[in-house]
């Protein structure tokens, strides 16, 4: 665990600031503390007056964000900012957070590399574990339920649906005769037997699989519908959303999402394509290279005047010194 602390690198730290435009005095939510690494982040930039909150529903990574919000504290003194934790799912902030009070919200979709690293938790099969992958561990259901009681029919869809795998029907077939099924490894083994790598597959056969079995564990295509209702609701007038997704079903959620919105006059949309990491970001951290953010501003009274068009242009626009974010990692890669 310390050793995953100190190596932590939150990720597209520099997106995160620059689109949530962090404002002095704010009131600020992180939707999937984790670390804190995004959280210290918006922490030093609050100032006193400001009010950082943060929502994780994984207690272990709550109890990890307490206490480097802590060592914060001791850096930062009396310029530390009100830090309220909320042991939930980001799904409850429309419950437990006051309308139209938010200046900002960061939300960093998926799985945490401490939940991955973490055998034990079940979300990986890099190490074998027991077949978990609850981020709430005080729920009821596990993976090890979904595996070995679900339908076949049912079990095929999902893998279909939530793992974007063709071969759904053939490893759902794999899985129920291999029944029981209880740790990772072997969950890995019945889905690399029942559908071997093809030519070209630069990711594990079960990646997908288990993928899908960890967002139907978790309801997180559900979690992430729910906070972008809420977020129009919780933001001030030209408040700022910003968020972060790891596979083409949650940016797709969040695209379509921010762009309906926008046709209501509800958001003005910062980013015509999504922000992704360069290449020095995924030499860094490699779990931002399927990075892709996304940011909106909550259009006022007023709605998007010309001159804030022309400001989210220019902030969606190349940096000075450099090219655009995308034009970066795309050169990058052109190199490798």
């Amino acid at each position: 665990m310390a050793e995953a602390k100190r190596r932590h690198v939150p990720v597209l730290s520099q997106d995160v600031v620059q689109y949530l435009a962090v404002r002095k005095g704010g009131t600020y939510l992180d939707c999937t503390l984790g670390f804190a690494g995004h959280a210290s982040q918006i922490a030093r930039l609050l100032g006193a007056e400001g009010h950082l909150i943060g929502f994780d529903r994984d207690p272990q990574a709550l109890e990890l964000a307490r206490e480097n919000l802590a060592e914060l504290a001791v850096e930062l003194g009396a310029e530390m900012p009100k830090v309220t934790l909320v042991g939930e799912a980001f799904s409850k902030a429309a419950e437990l957070v006051t309308p139209e009070s938010l200046d900002g919200m960061l939300a960093d979709f998926g799985v945490s590399s401490m939940q991955i690293d973490q055998a034990e938790r079940g979300f990986s099969f890099m190490a074998d574990g027991p077949l978990d992958m609850r981020q709430d561990t005080r729920q009821a259901v596990t993976a090890e339920q979904v595996v070995n009681e679900m339908d076949e029919r049912d079990l095929a869809n999902l893998i279909y649906e939530y793992g974007e795998e063709r071969r759904s029907w053939r490893i759902a077939r794999a899985i129920v005769r291999a029944r029981p099924i209880t740790t990772t490894g072997q969950l890995a083994r019945v889905v690399a037997g029942s559908a071997p790598a093809m030519k070209g597959d630069r990711i594990h056969p079960a990646t997908r699989t288990f993928q899908a079995i960890r967002i139907h564990v978790n309801r997180e295509l559900a979690e992430i519908e729910a906070l972008l209702r809420a977020a129009p609701k919780l933001l001030k007038p030209h408040g700022r959303l910003v968020v972060i997704s790891f596979h083409s079903l949650e940016d797709r959620i969040a695209k379509d999402a921010l762009r309906d919105d926008a046709a209501k006059g509800i958001w003005t949309v910062l980013t015509r394509k999504p922000a992704v990491a360069t290449e020095a970001e995924m030499d860094e951290n490699p779990r931002s290279r399927s990075a892709k953010l996304r940011a909106a501003e909550r259009q006022g009274p007023e709605g998007a005047t010309v001159a804030k068009q022309a400001e989210f242009a220019r902030l969606d626009g190349p940096r000075a010194g450099f090219g655009s974010r995308q034009d970066a990692a795309k050169a990058g890669r052109k190199k490798r």
